[in-house]
């Protein structure tokens, strides 16, 4: 296990080394600033989202809190970017004026979260994917959709539900790093859920 102190932070944090491990696999580099699993795969149970300082141990001030580490998900995600799911989010956010109160909820919700670690002046209302203007990087979106769970993030949401069973589709790579199937998760472009999940607000 180790174990650290979140530069700016009161909070001790502890990673167990095998997790470290597993997402330096993933990534295909060493992971920085790692101070947590923010969620995990439900088929082989590696790291999914990792929860980073705000400030990395060379003083870097970093924005993205939740960042996404499976590759099979990353490439899913790619391929909606590439599909042009972005432009349709972005228009839908220029025109709900629900759906925006609601995607400025999930970066209000970035921001708490991201303080329990520690204040950074230099990012300070500063988060990922775009929020809360913009449609941005959608896995910004979708770590942070999974971290705090459903009805948090509307854009991550639907980017999950628009892309299906990725974590049953092939080996993991974390776990088999040597072996690089194609894994092509169902993306579903003909889906478009409503973005008002039931429960909303509700975190995990």
């Amino acid at each position: 296990m180790s174990r650290s102190a979140v530069p700016g932070s009161l909070v001790a944090v502890s990673v167990a080394a095998a997790d470290l491990d597993l997402v330096r696999a993933q990534l295909g580099r060493p992971p920085r600033g790692v101070v947590e699993v923010a969620h995990r795969c439900a088929a082989c149970g590696a790291p999914t989202v990792v929860r980073t300082a705000p400030r990395l141990d060379d003083g870097t001030p970093f924005p993205t809190s939740f960042y996404l580490t499976d590759p099979r998900l990353s490439s899913a995600i790619g391929r909606l970017e590439a599909g042009g799911v972005m432009a349709e989010m972005a228009e839908r956010l220029a025109q709900d004026d629900d759906l925006a109160a609601r995607y400025r909820a999930a970066h209000e919700d970035y921001l708490r979260r991201r303080a329990e670690l520690g204040e950074v002046p230099e990012i300070d209302g500063i988060t990922a994917g775009g929020m809360p203007e913009r449609v941005k990087c959608l896995h910004a979106l979708v770590a942070h959709a999974l971290a705090a769970g459903p009805g948090v993030n509307p854009f991550g949401d639907q980017a999950l539900a628009l892309i299906g069973d990725w974590a049953g589709a092939g080996i993991c790579p974390a776990h088999h790093p040597d072996v690089r199937p194609d894994v092509r998760p169902d993306v579903r472009p003909d889906v478009r859920p409503d973005v008002r999940p039931s429960g909303a607000g509700e975190r995990s």
